[in-house]
């Protein structure tokens, strides 16, 4: 099992900066890739970026490409998600999720939310005009 604690939603303005935090406990040693993901009022769960945490590779949604950068820290077993330039578009409840197991598995495998095996409560991000 893996536990996954989300951090550092708020409120803000158009254009403005945050940083989530994700924190991995439990079985960690087992975990292939992390993962963000977000889902807004009334709209399916969306991929936002992932992270494969043993090389750090990284991919991204067209929609956050330029403007969000994930990272991971792998002595702290957390996954950050750092948003710049945010838009109003922007504003959802944000998860992380965290898959377990497997040699390889491609970007397009990575950007489902049906293949993540664990997940955390979420955060809200409201981005205001």
């Amino acid at each position: 099992q893996v536990q996954l604690a989300e951090s550092g939603g708020g409120l803000v303005q158009a254009g403005d900066s945050l940083r989530l935090s994700c924190a991995a406990s439990g079985r960690t040693y087992s975990t292939y890739a992390m993962g963000w993901f977000r889902q807004a009022p009334g709209k399916e769960r969306e991929f936002v970026a992932t992270i494969r945490w043993s090389t750090g590779s990284t991919n991204y949604a067209d929609s956050v490409k330029g403007r969000f950068i994930i990272s991971r820290d792998n002595a702290k077993n957390t996954v950050y998600l750092q948003m710049n330039s945010l838009k109003p578009e922007d504003t959802a409840v944000y998860y992380c999720a965290a898959k377990g197991g497997g040699t390889y598995y491609s970007d397009l495998t990575l950007a489902s939310p049906s293949k993540y095996d664990y997940w955390g409560q979420g955060t809200q991000v409201t981005v205001s005009s």
